[in-house]
């Protein structure tokens, strides 16, 4: 398609209003609801510029993005006010296309005002393409969208130009995480303490996190964990002309077997407060005398038609509220829902107490003597205190410490004993790796036990990188001896990856010499000198299939895998050795040959 041709079916699409606006949701996930939809625009489906990346090119090309973007917005607001849609709108602006001579200050309002559509529903997502050097230039014109009552979105963090400075210098009340941040979360720790840093700089900085892209269940699970409380992406709902309004319908159907090994109680009944709620049309006096009668009730859960949470109030905001004159008597037969507080926390049965604790912190406007709502499947059950969240957390933390190993803080021997006899209780199949490093004693009489120590840590960094949170769980032993429990997909590719990394890793820890010859000399066990080579890993895995889990316990399960590092051992270098737990001799030995170069 020639230039020409490109231009002019960009003025045929412009000039005939031949746009088509789809809609993806963003679901709040503590909430179960969905918090708006982002608009996303297509060109006619038989037309060459139906794609939005080859629409916007051509648009850019020819000087006419502002008037693109401008018949983009006036098509998404038009069907999103037709449709009714529930929850928020946002919009894609590029920031060059606020900069352009051609832009014109106050178009968007007036769109929203033909459509009906207030600005406080309307987020303004920014969509960087191309470099952008005047930054003075794009604050005032954010300003004059924020002082209309828009809302901000950085869209694409970490992909962009100067994302983050554009964060540092806007302070957008919505960041999205670039996709590339989140496809294989689970398995990738660089990505995972990426998306940490996000949370701890939009807590700072009072901005909401989106997580899009998500297409896998276990990069939702993944992030949930991690207290990522808005998502977007082909797993929850694909960009469509009439999207869902239900959230609950969108979410995944909860999978007790993708729970995380090393995830202490599997949901939140300690928390729980059998609570009665009052329906929004409640009259306030009503309330108010409930709160009389009991001195000891802080809160009431407001739910609607469907006996699902609407919204709460708390004890001290309703005296405050009916503390100003005239107030009793102005709202007191009117309904609560009037006074009520909507922007509350409500967490499913299901979630685990690190996942609760991550959105209540995460949440600015959560005070202490404020309760929050615990429901199942999106139906009421009742009330869970933020006081006893933390009592649980602070338990759970000093009962981690107590158990964890003091140089790796990695979890010891009575974690792995839970863990194997959890493992075998949920009759899950899995390998169970006893992870072995080859020469460490000679290597600690040549180099020191700080050296040492230092191998140690780096062992156990290898170890978090090949860790499913999800499904997987890794703990020390003791010494140089590690425990790694895999699911089935792909464990022998992590071990590889995880046997790679230990050796390249190691390079650091070597004298030039012992590095150029690949060994060095020390001290056997009967004080007779001895060559050796460079530091290597011997894994001994035991495959454990469902129908063994009955007949062993978390005993047997690990002299098995011990035995298995045993035979891993005859071998030198890097070496892998697979036994079945269902009859165990070996069925794989040293399937992986060293490489000391």
């Amino acid at each position: 398609m020639t230039t020409t041709e490109q231009l002019s079916a960009l003025s045929s699409i412009l000039t005939q209003s031949g746009l088509h606006s789809l809609f993806q949701p963003i679901i709040c996930l503590s909430e179960r609801r969905i918090l708006g939809y982002e608009a996303l625009t297509r060109g006619p489906s038989n037309s060459p510029l139906h794609s939005p990346i080859a629409l916007f090119a051509v648009a850019r090309q020819a000087g006419r993005l502002s008037e693109l973007e401008i018949a983009c917005r006036q098509s998404a607001c038009r069907r999103f006010n037709e449709q009714q849609l529930p929850g928020k709108l946002f919009l894609n602006v590029s920031p060059e296309s606020l900069l352009e001579a051609a832009h014109q200050p106050g178009r968007t309002l007036q769109l929203l005002q033909d459509f009906g559509i207030p600005p406080s529903q309307v987020v303004i997502e920014l969509t960087e393409q191309t470099p952008i050097d005047d930054f003075q230039l794009l604050q005032t014109a954010l300003h004059h969208y924020r002082a209309m009552g828009f809302s901000i979105a950085l869209d694409d963090l970490g992909a962009g130009y100067s994302s983050l400075r554009l964060w540092s210098e806007l302070r957008p009340d919505y960041v999205k995480i670039d996709r590339h941040f989140i496809d294989g979360i689970h398995q990738d720790a660089l990505k995972r303490e990426f998306v940490g840093s996000i949370l701890q700089i939009a807590k700072a900085s009072r901005a909401r996190v989106i997580a899009e892209g998500i297409e896998l269940p276990e990069e939702l699970a993944v992030l949930t964990e991690m207290g990522v409380d808005l998502v977007q992406g082909y797993l929850l709902g694909r960009p469509q002309e009439h999207p869902p309004r239900d959230a609950r319908a969108l979410m995944p159907k909860h999978d007790s077997s993708a729970v995380a090994l090393n995830d202490e109680g599997s949901d939140l009944s300690a928390l729980l407060n059998d609570q009665p709620a009052v329906q929004r049309d409640t009259p306030t006096a009503t309330v108010l005398e409930a709160f009389r009668r009991q001195a000891n009730l802080n809160s009431l859960a407001v739910l609607d038609e469907l006996g699902q949470p609407c919204g709460i109030v708390h004890r001290h905001s309703l005296s405050d509220a009916l503390l100003k004159p005239f107030a009793t008597d102005l709202f007191a037969r009117k309904p609560i829902s009037r006074l009520m507080n909507d922007d509350f926390l409500a967490v499913e049965m299901s979630q685990s107490l690190q996942q609760v604790s991550r959105l209540i912190t995460s949440r600015a406007r959560q005070r202490i003597e404020e309760d929050f709502i615990i429901t199942f499947n999106g139906s009421y059950l009742g009330l869970g205190r933020v006081i006893d969240v933390l009592k649980l957390i602070t338990e759970l933390k000093i009962q981690q410490a107590r158990y964890a190993n003091p140089l790796t803080l990695l979890p010891g021997n009575v974690p792995i004993q839970q863990c194997l006899t959890r493992l075998l209780q949920q009759g899950r199949e899995s390998f169970i790796c006893y992870v072995d490093i080859d020469s460490f004693k000679p290597f600690n009489d040549i180099y020191g036990y700080g050296r040492g120590d230092e191998v140690l840590l780096c062992l156990a960094q290898c170890l978090n990188d090949r860790v499913d949170p999800t499904r997987d769980f890794v703990g020390h032993i003791g010494g140089d001896d590690f425990l790694l429990v895999l699911g089935p997909e792909d464990w022998r590719r992590r071990l590889n990856q995880l046997l790679d990394d230990f050796q390249s890793q190691c390079r650091r820890f070597y004298r030039p010499e012992h590095l150029e010859a690949g060994c060095f000399v020390a001290p056997n066990r009967q004080g007779v000198r001895q060559e050796f080579p460079l530091l290597s890993l011997s894994i001994g895995v035991v495959h454990l299939r469902p129908e063994a889990c009955a007949a062993l316990d978390a005993s047997q399960l690990a002299e098995m895998a011990s035995q298995a590092k045993h035979h891993a051992k005859d071998v030198v270098g890097c070496s892998v050795h697979l036994l079945d737990a269902a009859s165990p001799r070996p069925i794989c030995a040293a399937d992986r040959a060293s490489s000391t170069s």
